[in-house]
């Protein structure tokens, strides 16, 4: 018999208990990053994001742990489902709270759970308690966003709605060198990129990547300045705090690079990605001035070089960008899991991703026609 508790602060539940279930493989799933959201205020039942992480226990013992938040909105997601508030609030329903799993502020596809148990074992265990978990609290229903592919079949056999996302990553398939990974462009797209890259140098900005504990609290106050100015010109407040950023670096130094841009002798602008084993995760931007293709240089084109150099199989790149196509960042799928209280909405939502699916199948093909490389290669 496995026994569900909720925790409403991962500081409840230990380090080496969480870690040790999780591993601490992926950056995103590891207690010190989840902790450093709370510590810092970045995630709280104030801002809309109430701690509710599960423990499974068997025989007095802990064999699985899953982060859960009570959201009362849906920023911070970007797993967009403001039509489906709509779709509740016509009806005269009340669409939040709902619960979430989920890395918050991190769509990046990764574990959601650890586990000490075979997961065919606990993954009805899981489901039904966040279904309880729903009632328990009057919520719409339960969410599981950024899910691994290979859970996919097994959540559907458990009714739940599978949605299908997209996003474009970079493979590393060997390159020698960034001349080297050009070489696989048509001539035309690979002079695009190089004409690119040079117009950064052309404007007088200088790249500097840094890691670890070379990313000093100085570097982290200008950093945070281009991090909310970024968010400000689009009339809205970055969702982290400072104080994240130092815990971060206190917490995880092994998984940071930052890439700073500087202009006549002054910081200008910066990018800071988390990294494992294999992969880098472009995360947070931000800069001061506008500068000709800046942006794509120090977000993209300088993370290619690091994996590159540093034997790094994948660049995660983050949400979004059809313009990351032509520079070489493949359409890969995301996925995320949905179950709702209302079975009537539930069918709704169940005709509803399945439509989506065919859609989004259609627009990952048409994108891989547009992707730069040579059709020898």
């Amino acid at each position: 018999m496995v026994e569900i508790k909720l925790h409403p602060a991962i500081s409840e539940i230990p380090r080496s208990l969480w870690n040790g279930l999780c591993g601490t493989g992926n950056p995103f799933l590891r207690h010190e990053f989840l902790e450093s959201l709370e510590r810092s205020g970045s995630v709280s039942p104030e801002n809309g994001w109430q701690p509710l992480h599960i423990t499974l226990t068997e025989h007095n013992q802990c064999v699985g742990v899953m982060p859960l938040y009570l959201k009362s909105h849906s920023w911070g997601e970007y797993v967009f489902d403001w039509s489906w508030a709509d779709a509740w609030e016509r009806h005269g329903l009340d669409y939040y709270p709902k619960l979430v799993t989920a890395i918050p502020f991190t769509p990046s596809t990764g574990p959601r759970f650890g586990l000490a148990i075979e997961p065919e074992r606990a993954l009805p265990v899981l489901v039904e308690a966040v279904q309880q978990i729903s009632a328990r609290y009057g919520c719409s229903g339960w969410h599981g966003l950024f899910i691994e592919p290979h859970l996919v079949k097994d959540l559907k056999a458990l009714a739940l709605s599978t949605r299908l996302g997209t996003q474009y990553h970079w493979f590393n398939r060997n390159y020698r060198s960034f001349d080297d990974f050009l070489e696989q462009f048509s001539s035309r797209k690979r002079k695009n990129v190089r004409k690119e890259r040079e117009k950064a140098l052309l404007q007088g900005v200088e790249l500097i990547t840094l890691e670890g504990a070379e990313i000093t609290e100085e570097l982290l106050d200008q950093f945070y300045r281009f991090y909310q100015t970024t968010y400000l010109k689009r009339g809205m407040q970055g969702y982290l705090t400072r104080a994240f950023f130092s815990l971060l670096t206190e917490q995880m130094p092994e998984n940071l690079i930052m890439v700073t841009a500087h202009h006549n002798h002054r910081v200008i602008a910066a990018a800071l990605s988390l990294k494992d084993e294999d992969t880098l995760y472009g995360r947070y931007w931000g800069c001061l001035e506008e500068f000709d293709s800046l942006h794509f240089e120090a977000c993209y084109y300088q993370g290619i070089d690091y994996c590159i150099a540093n034997g790094l199989q994948r660049f995660d790149s983050g949400a979004q960008g059809e313009h990351k196509i032509k520079r070489g960042f493949e359409p890969i799928e995301t996925w995320s899991a949905h179950w709702v209280e209302t079975l009537a909405f539930r069918q709704a939502i169940d005709e509803f991703t399945r439509e989506e699916e065919q859609q989004m199948r259609g627009h990952i093909r048409r994108l891989s026609e547009e992707l730069p490389f040579r059709r020898d290669r």
